[in-house]
């Protein structure tokens, strides 16, 4: 089982190196997904994306001899996770569809913060401070700007921004939850079993919504596919998971700054997407919101006293 170190060391210079690269890589992800919609289903795209992911896990875990096996009080808490996991991710491709990744970007990345709010009441110990709290406050105001941003943003395009919003808040739940029961499980437990119970729900939903399934595919969009599921949702969590169990998720935490900036850019860079001087303030905002909910420094004491949960 992947565990956090205690000692959360610092990243050497190469391993920092590869670390932003990574985070880059996590947060162009948006701008995969958006290119891979223009020619396949929303649906449809996400079956196929975690279809290829799936195997690609369960072939590394066979080849590293992890163990596939549960208990029987773990399938119903693998059973909650795979259903908030295929809402989330259902709405996020939804939101996708009619957002531009750099929005779609700025407000996923507000996952952190809704962690933050909801591990207050739920995760013991884990309490907002006053550090904290400025981070929330600069992380929200920046949602802010996003949805006060009127120039060239269509119904369709806020209708987007609220679903991708709403993934943020779903996931944080997620994120939530298995912390809570994480001690329990191999952590890529935690990952092939959602994607293999979502993705006939995803081809479903592509049967009966998406018109048409497949409108063309050209290597644009079959690389944009491969990106999802090879680089992201496979490498990628190989790679970060041996980086967190290596040197801990303090040192590890204070790199992904780095994805909403990365999304933000490569949406008007490859997109051609408009990246307004309300988006770049947002940006700002959540970026610095980030930064300051992860450094490093003294203790700080709780802003609200305990409760319990």
């Amino acid at each position: 089982m992947v565990e956090e170190t205690s000692d959360n060391r610092e990243l050497p210079f190469l391993v920092a190196m590869n670390t932003s690269l990574l985070c880059i890589i996590f947060g162009a992800n948006a701008v995969a997904i958006k290119i891979s919609l223009f020619g396949l289903g929303t649906f449809t795209t996400a079956g196929l994306r975690f279809t290829i992911a799936a195997l690609a896990i369960f072939l590394w875990a066979k080849i590293t001899r992890r163990r596939f096996s549960v208990k029987k009080g773990q399938v119903l808490q693998l059973f909650i996770i795979s259903l908030i996991f295929t809402v989330q991710l259902s709405l996020l491709y939804l939101g996708m569809s009619k957002t531009n990744a750099s929005r779609g970007t700025l407000l996923i990345n507000l996952q952190p913060f809704f962690v933050l709010f909801l591990a207050h009441h739920f995760i013991p110990g884990d309490r907002i401070t006053k550090k904290k709290f400025l981070g929330l406050f600069m992380g929200f105001s920046g949602m802010v700007l996003v949805f006060l941003g009127k120039k060239g943003v269509t119904a369709d395009i806020q209708t987007g921004d609220f679903l991708i919003l709403t993934t943020a808040f779903v996931w944080a739940c997620n994120t939530v939850y298995i912390k809570r029961i994480i001690k329990t499980f191999d952590p890529f437990q935690i990952v092939l079993y959602p994607m293999i119970f979502s993705v006939p729900c995803f081809f479903l939903a592509g049967l009966l919504w998406d018109c048409p399934v497949v409108t063309y595919i050209d290597l644009k969009i079959l690389g944009s596919l491969l990106y999802q599921s090879l680089i992201t949702a496979s490498l990628g969590y190989v790679i970060w998971n041996s980086l967190l169990q290596k040197y801990g998720a303090v040192a590890l935490h204070s790199f992904i700054f780095i994805m909403p900036i990365s999304g933000t850019l490569l949406g008007g860079l490859i997109l051609g997407e408009p990246i307004t001087v309300n988006l770049l303030l947002a940006l700002a905002l959540i970026v610095s919101g980030i930064l300051v909910v992860n450094s490093k420094g003294k203790k700080y004491a709780p802003l609200f006293p305990s409760r319990g949960i």
